[in-house]
């Protein structure tokens, strides 16, 4: 009776913990629920985050590796385009359009802002992005951007910890709650325990107060939203300066801070590697700047993208290139499993590369040779198959993730890759391992045989 009188105390004390502070009037809790992002904090620094990526995408040193590394790729000439205008559309393309989806999240938060030309963002972004024209002058100088981003990261940081916290105290609430309903323990140990986790959730509270003060949680969205605002326009007029969008030289609306060091014209010499040429690369349309781009974006019917074949072909490369490495380990069942993955297309063209090819395989010159073609194909087409994996892995978790992105484009990947050239060079990389299979099978059998032999002669000749 004694310990249910205290228990009843110990509840009392925690809820009055709980509410022990000062609650403001009716009429300021109202107002607070108005203006501040609270639980939308999260959502709002996973914007934030994405945001900072893209403008690290398109910084100066990113912009001269996608010009003189990403679209120069073995793998990308071979299967994708040979046409760097092509190429540099794509990856301007897939930027403007990342763009365009952080965008639509802003608009949506927009809507809960007092400022007016805040809640107009939707139709201040869009005339920004088809005539240039920056009514409110939300894009950014360069200096200004870079002290935005440092304060931006900061909010990210902490209403990332801000989560975790969160996440500790729901845990040590419901430890709490589940002692108190526990018959289990003795009843100084069960006094122990709850005062000990009483004292754990008073702290942890106390943490997520103090966070929740430095983080977005109580920012109004009207301060939220012009950060983002600013972000955003400012992106996009990088991606167009960058990218030589608009007319010769700098676009009027566009600050001359923004660095023209790394804009990706095409080069007048394909072959040069010095120098730009001005002038936009973007196809010319009636539409508007998103909808031109989400036209580039969509793949031709020759490729692997338009037949929903992209990420399927990836698996497959990734697993042969797995077997080529160590043809000793691949068992039966495995090799019957690699084929069922295969596509009518590549089984009709296999066996038909395979008709007539004999039984034996025991040639270890054809053996190396067929291993130095096969890390020959798989030098320019794995890497393609592992960035498609990674593009479509951070896409699938990117709600989660507020952690910073890679630069991985669709160009880099299968996703545009001719379906013809594509299925050739798995359907040798097959006829390879194939090869080297039966021959690494032959030899075992002919160690373990000889093995076997010796040990039988060594056997009888102790026997007499």
């Amino acid at each position: 009776m004694a310990l249910e009188t205290w228990l009843i105390k110990v509840k009392s004390a925690i809820s009055s913990s709980f509410d022990s502070v000062p609650k403001p009037k009716l009429s300021v809790i109202s107002n607070n629920k108005k203006s501040n992002v609270g639980v939308l904090a999260f959502e709002v620094a996973g914007i934030m985050s994405k945001l900072l990526h893209q403008w690290q995408a398109l910084s100066d040193k990113n912009i001269i590796r996608l010009r003189n590394d990403s679209i120069s790729l073995e793998g990308v000439r071979k299967i994708v385009s040979n046409d760097e205008s092509f190429l540099l559309g794509l990856a301007c393309a897939e930027l403007a359009e990342n763009t365009r989806l952080v965008a639509k999240a802003v608009s949506s938060l927009s809507k809960r802002c007092e400022d007016s030309n805040l809640r107009s963002f939707d139709r201040s972004f869009e005339e920004f992005a088809n005539s240039g024209h920056d009514s409110f002058s939300w894009v950014l100088s360069s200096k200004d951007m870079e002290a935005k981003n440092k304060k931006m990261d900061r909010y990210v940081t902490v209403t990332a910890t801000l989560y975790k916290e969160m996440e500790e105290l729901s845990v040590l609430e419901n430890a709490l709650k589940k002692t108190l309903q526990c018959n289990e323990y003795e009843a100084s140990v069960k006094e122990q325990k709850i005062l000990d986790l009483q004292q754990k959730v008073i702290w942890q509270r106390q943490e997520v107060k103090y966070l929740k003060e430095r983080s977005l949680w109580n920012r109004s969205f009207d301060t939220v939203v012009s950060i983002l605002t600013r972000h955003v326009f400012t992106v996009l007029a990088r991606i167009k300066l960058v990218f030589g969008i608009g007319h010769h030289g700098y676009p009027a609306y566009l600050p001359r801070s923004l660095s023209a060091s790394a804009t990706v014209h095409p080069t007048e010499n394909p072959n040069s590697c010095n120098g730009f040429v001005s002038g936009p690369i973007m196809i010319k349309s009636s539409d508007g700047f998103f909808e031109s781009n989400s036209k580039i974006l969509k793949p031709p019917a020759t490729t692997l993208g338009a037949a929903a074949l992209a990420l399927h072909y990836s698996n497959l490369i990734i697993i042969i290139e797995k077997m080529i490495k160590s043809p000793q380990l691949v068992g039966v069942d495995a090799r019957d499993d690699l084929y069922a993955m295969l596509p009518r297309s590549i089984r009709s063209s296999l066996r038909a590369r395979l008709k007539g090819v004999g039984f034996s395989a025991s040639d270890p010159v054809l053996a190396g040779e067929w291993r130095n073609a096969l890390g020959r194909i798989l030098s320019w087409l794995s890497p393609l198959a592992h960035n498609m994996i990674k593009w479509q892995s951070e896409r699938s978790f990117e709600q989660q993730n507020l952690l910073p992105k890679t630069n991985v484009l669709l160009l880099q990947t299968l996703y545009f890759a001719n379906k013809e050239k594509t299925e050739a060079a798995i359907t040798e990389l097959l006829v390879g391992l194939n090869y080297i299979w039966r021959f690494e099978r032959e030899m075992t059998a002919k160690a373990l045989f000889e093995c076997a032999n010796l040990n039988g002669l060594l056997n009888f000749q102790n026997s007499s």
